[in-house]
């Protein structure tokens, strides 16, 4: 009776951790469907972000082409207007020579006018005085035939003088018309150059107020732009403030879940061993992972590392093939980086291979179910764990008591935040880059060729976790 009241009190013991775990894997559930919600809303504002990154430069574009129009309209202006006012100036001229030119004209016609008066004068007193016998009279009365003709020579001279005079007024005017005519005419011309100055001006003036109008709400938009720009960086900040303490609570309860499971199964002891029947592709999904975990490794932390997963396949903890438990959410970083199927891509190399075929064949280098870098062991301050290599293996989640537990976190850390948080092991900050230093660099000269983000990733998933199962 004792031996069955001890068995159902292991039984309800085992029960209630494991509604623990569930409620532990439900909160981690919720708070990746919350990581999924912000990873989605950032990427969204990332693209709203870009297309008005895209629209700032189109309408800075455009402003500057507005611009130019603009300082080109200002220069034809400039140049219309020096035309302008040189027309203007001429213009003035012209009108200063018609004027003169109409005095001119006036003088002559008035003189003209003068000389035709006194002919008509002289011609008035020598008809009043008999006419033609008045002046046949004049020459009669002459004492002499010399005072005779000069009598008529004197009064032939004013008449023709008389006459002359009048034919040079007449010539004087006919010409002074002319050029008035002339610059009547170049005064006409003047003035159809000026009013189609006035037109180009006009038009000129009409075209710079509308590109300026143009350029005013081009700015207008722009400055818009420019403030949804400053809008999308303080949401994205804060979107990366939520993530990243989105991700704190997800190592946090991950953590807390690896401790559970390990609590539970040290209850339970589980027999992990013995062989396993693979396919052809369950082969290589293996020897990947213990290449792209513990490329740098011995041999024996590749058989180590191999021997983790084989003992969650066999576990009633974990998925129950190999490729459930390398693909299992948040647990091998290799897997997450693309690591694991890049090496899939190209094959593994002939020694985890065979490494991995001894695991199948049953080899077990410990019963761990957990493994991960020293730092991080000693960071959750794990009281039982096996160095092997660079790996601290452990199956119990024993932690030491608290005042036995480091001060402090270490000083160093990475110098950015990763953008994947572990499953299990990893706490609220980022360990220093060098715990795993020797390791990443074999895997860098393993995978030379391997993408440049994907390192990055690696670097920062993967010394968080150091490669924990």
């Amino acid at each position: 009776m004792c031996t069955v009241s001890k068995a159902d009190e292991l039984d309800e013991t085992i029960a209630v951790m494991q509604q623990q775990e569930q409620e532990t894997q439900q909160t981690i559930s919720n708070l990746e469907k919350q990581t999924k919600e912000t990873q989605d809303a950032i990427k969204e504002l990332q693209g709203q972000q870009q297309q008005t990154q895209a629209n700032v430069s189109n309408l800075q574009n455009q402003s500057s082409s507005l611009q130019n129009t603009i300082n080109g309209y200002s220069n034809k202006l400039t140049t219309l207007n020096q035309e302008i006012s040189e027309t203007e100036s001429q213009m003035a001229e012209v009108s200063s020579e018609i004027v003169r030119l109409d005095n001119e004209l006036s003088e002559a016609q008035q003189q003209e006018k003068d000389r035709y008066e006194a002919l008509k004068k002289r011609l008035k007193s020598t008809y009043e005085q008999g006419g033609s016998r008045g002046l046949l009279q004049i020459l009669l009365e002459s004492g002499s035939m010399g005072e005779f003709l000069t009598k008529f020579e004197y009064i032939n001279a004013i008449m023709a003088y008389d006459q002359k005079k009048i034919q040079e007024f007449q010539a004087l005017q006919a010409n002074i018309q002319a050029k008035k005519d002339i610059v009547e005419e170049k005064e006409a011309e003047l003035d159809q150059y000026q009013n189609s100055l006035d037109e180009k001006h006009d038009e000129l003036t009409n075209l710079t107020n509308t590109v300026k109008g143009q350029l005013n709400s081009t700015n207008s938009s722009l400055n818009s732009e420019k403030n949804k720009l400053a809008n999308y960086d303080q949401q994205l900040k804060d979107l990366d403030k939520k993530m990243k303490g989105l991700e704190s609570q997800v190592a946090a309860a991950q953590a807390k879940l690896a401790q559970q499971i390990a609590e539970r199964l040290a209850l339970t002891k589980e027999d992990t061993s013995g062989s396993y029947s693979a396919s052809d592709e369950e082969l290589i999904w293996l020897a990947a992972t213990i290449q792209a975990e513990a490329d740098g490794e011995s041999y024996t932390g590749k058989l180590a590392v191999g021997s983790v997963i084989m003992n969650r396949v066999k576990s009633s903890s974990f998925p129950n093939t190999i490729v459930g438990v390398i693909t299992q959410n948040l647990q091998f970083a290799s897997y997450r980086s693309g690591k694991v199927e890049l090496i899939i891509s190209r094959g593994p190399n002939s020694t985890c291979v065979n490494a991995a075929r001894e695991v199948l064949n049953g080899a077990r280098v410990g019963d761990y179910l957990f493994f991960m870098t020293k730092y991080w062991a000693d960071y959750y301050r794990i009281s039982e764990y096996n160095m092997i290599g660079n790996h601290a293996f452990f199956y119990r989640w024993i932690t030491k008591p608290a005042e036995e537990a480091p001060a402090e976190q270490p000083q160093e850390q990475p110098a950015e935040q990763p953008q994947e948080q572990p499953q299990e092991e990893q706490p609220q900050e980022e360990q220093p880059q060098e715990e795993n230093q020797e390791n990443q660099e074999n895997n860098d000269q393993q995978e030379e060729n391997y993408s440049e983000e994907n390192q990055d990733n690696n670097e920062g998933v993967e010394n968080q976790e150091d490669n924990q199962g």
